[in-house]
């Protein structure tokens, strides 16, 4: 998914507990699915800023010499603008983007 793109505010909102757990009828298995999705953001943002800024690694590091690269510092401020993986999936929840189950409420039954 493009997290770029993503209409999650950048601050902290507050919002509606009844809204949150309108589609799981339980307040603290929302928090715990937006939970686990935010992680799941964490995780592709992180990879994916780690794979931008690999390209202006240099394998000859030298302490004395230290190179300031703008389109580096462009990307790291990128990233630090975007808003957090905790609101992003709050936003994904909201808007009904996240799929979830809770395998122990299904029901069974045995032919």
């Amino acid at each position: 998914m493009d997290y770029k793109k993503t209409a999650a505010p950048t601050s902290t909102v507050t919002r509606d507990i009844m809204n949150l757990c309108k589609d799981t009828d339980n307040i603290y298995e929302s928090i715990a699915i937006i939970g686990k999705r935010a992680n799941q953001i964490s995780v592709d943002i992180k990879q994916e800023l780690s794979k931008k800024l690999q390209e202006f690694a240099s394998s000859t590091d030298n302490l004395d010499e230290v190179f300031e690269n703008r389109e580096q510092i462009e990307i790291s401020r990128f990233y630090e603008k975007m808003p957090k993986p905790s609101l992003i999936a709050t936003q994904e929840f909201i808007e009904g983007k996240v799929y979830f189950r809770n395998p122990t409420a299904e029901t069974t039954t045995e032919d």
